[in-house]
């Protein structure tokens, strides 16, 4: 599996590539093909990032990530 970090994630914000990425709790996830993150933001959220700290406020749970592609991991 493909291994991130913050740098190379950053580049998959909706902008600089057509992929969508975001990463939560080490596990980078693919939502490209999610209405919910179309054009790289969600809310207050943009793509390219870790949300693990920003999933604290949010209204829902870890399991909205469930039935994304899991593409790589997250290195710090």
């Amino acid at each position: 599996m493909r291994e991130f970090n913050r740098e190379e994630l950053s580049k998959y914000d909706g902008k600089q590539n057509k992929e969508i990425y975001v990463a939560y709790s080490g596990k980078v996830y693919d939502v490209t093909d999610s209405e919910s993150w179309e054009d790289g933001e969600h809310y207050d959220h943009e793509c390219g990032i870790d949300l693990t700290e920003e999933m604290d406020e949010a209204p829902h749970d870890e399991d909205v990530f469930e039935g994304y592609k899991v593409v790589g991991t997250l290195m710090d």
